[in-house]
């Protein structure tokens, strides 16, 4: 299947493509800035310009996957600010609906992302698919959001409108910006933390996409959140557990309304959502409840880190190599991912330096600055620019080590630490590839890096970590239906 994405460079749109990938199917991606969406998406996905005419890719394309739009949360709502979070999304589904019926050939689905802020303000009422729209700011949005894509039925194509609840994945979307506090200790509920926040895992999110790529029964809006809707109050107490930190200093409504304002009322007020449709379909969440969806991002797939000493398994450095004579390494961090491919296929998406963007959290901005060639060899030098949080950096690695299919490694030669050696190793087990990164490195600053390592570098590199092994994971997934085909056969209309 031939799949156009709008927003592919998005939380979303990143992790939708690497399991479309990992399914085999070919990816087109719609972008503004070509060079940025490369080093985010890497090599196995077509770029097509926002300049290019849409009709004609669309006509090339099996499926249309719209999930473009400016970010909602971050900034107060002025009148401008409104305009570009409308305009964003209408026009833009407007111009595909439109598209689709000029087009000669066409989809045979168009899948375009709506969300639950579609019912307003709820309260403890509990609503589903079928439940009527409310009537603030955000209940309009969707409303017309989902007018525009249902558009494209008059064209014969089949619409499917997933209501995204508040996603939750690594690093990146709400969850990066909720745990933040949590992290030092101050974190809670926000507001009167009685408003239900209906939440999903980005990993039932992206199946239920690809099921609705597929599966024809599955139509209209259709609310895309777990079956078990938590209080701002029980997902607080949920993030404090996982990370074992105190989940009791609240968040002031009144403050938030000072910051914000009417933007605050995506805080301050909830959905309790029934996704009944995906329920009749038999959908299988993977993630049902919260407590195991934040343990599977926040911890599950962290690195260990210890001290560097005789007890560690020592760097495998050829004898020629001189990098451990003048870098000693102070700390060594292991991962060890299972990836679902053989062990050439594994080894050959990581020879492409064009796919190295693809495993780093955007917020990193991951930007390789000197020209590649096709695939890394020993003596290679990469230069490229990163942010560790706010600060910019450069960095030059050489690949010091190079030997397909079952082991690289690559060393900083300029950049943030004082020593980073960093070693790939695979082992084949079975059909699958077991993967392990193991990183020998260094903080800066001499005797406060002690200091520097475990309030700020180490967890960095463990979240880092986490995100790589989740990408890892996503982009070699075997594809398979959450839906029971047992159950009742019947349209979700």
């Amino acid at each position: 299947m031939r799949v156009l994405v709008t927003g592919a460079t998005g939380f979303v749109g990143r992790a939708l493509i690497l399991h479309l990938l990992g399914a085999k199917d070919e990816v087109a991606a719609w972008v503004r800035d070509e060079k940025r969406a490369g080093g985010l998406l890497g090599s196995d996905v077509e770029l097509v310009s926002a300049r290019a005419n849409i009709a004609e890719q669309i006509g090339r394309a099996d499926a249309v996957v719209n999930l473009a739009g400016e970010p909602i949360f971050g900034a107060r709502w002025s009148p401008a600010r409104k305009r570009a979070i409308v305009d964003s999304r209408i026009n833009l589904t407007r111009a595909i609906a439109a598209a689709i019926s000029q087009s000669a050939s066409r989809p045979a689905v168009f899948v375009s992302a709506s969300a639950v802020g579609y019912y307003g303000d709820r309260g403890d009422e509990v609503v589903d698919d079928d439940t009527f729209s409310g009537n603030d700011f955000l209940a309009d949005l969707c409303r017309a959001w989902e007018a525009a894509a249902l558009d494209a039925q008059k064209s014969g194509v089949r619409v499917f409108i997933p209501r995204l609840g508040i996603v939750l994945g690594a690093e990146e979307g709400a969850l990066g910006r909720m745990v933040l506090p949590f992290r030092f200790g101050a974190g809670g509920p926000i507001g009167s933390g009685s408003q239900y926040v209906p939440w999903i895992h980005l990993d039932d999110l992206i199946a239920i996409i690809s099921t609705g790529l597929r599966d024809e029964r599955m139509i209209g809006p259709v609310v895309a959140a777990a079956p078990n809707p938590a209080t701002s109050r029980q997902l607080a107490s949920a993030i404090g557990g996982v990370l074992r930190q105190p989940s009791r200093l609240p968040v002031p409504g009144v403050a938030l309304k000072l910051l914000l304002g009417e933007a605050a009322t995506l805080l301050l007020t909830g959905q309790r959502v029934r996704p009944r449709r995906l329920q009749e379909l038999g959908f299988s969440w993977r993630y049902p409840q919260v407590e195991a969806a934040l343990a599977d991002i926040l911890k599950d797939h962290a690195p260990d880190i210890r001290n560097f000493s005789e007890a560690t398994p020592k760097p495998s450095a050829s004898p020629d190599s001189t990098y451990f004579r003048s870098h000693r390494p102070r700390y060594v961090l292991t991962q060890r991912t299972q990836v679902a491919a053989p062990m050439e296929e594994v080894f050959q998406f990581f020879s492409k330096p064009q796919n190295l963007g693809v495993m780093t959290p955007s917020a990193m901005r991951f930007q390789i600055l000197n020209p590649m060639p096709d695939e890394i060899r020993r003596g290679l030098r990469i230069e490229y620019s990163i942010r560790l949080g706010p600060v910019p950096f450069r960095w030059c690695t050489c690949i010091e080590e190079w030997h397909p299919p079952t082991a690289f490694a690559d060393s900083q030669e300029s950049g943030p630490y004082s020593s980073w050696w960093h070693e790939h190793h695979f082992e084949p087990d079975g059909n699958s590839t077991l993967m392990e990164d193991r990183v020998y490195y260094s903080p800066p600053l001499g005797p406060a890096g002690t200091i520097a390592n475990a309030f700020f570098v180490a967890p960095a590199l463990r979240r880092i970590f986490s995100y790589r092994s989740q990408a890892i994971r996503r982009r070699f997934a075997q594809a398979r239906s959450r839906v029971c085909h047992g159950v009742e056969k019947r349209s979700l209309r």
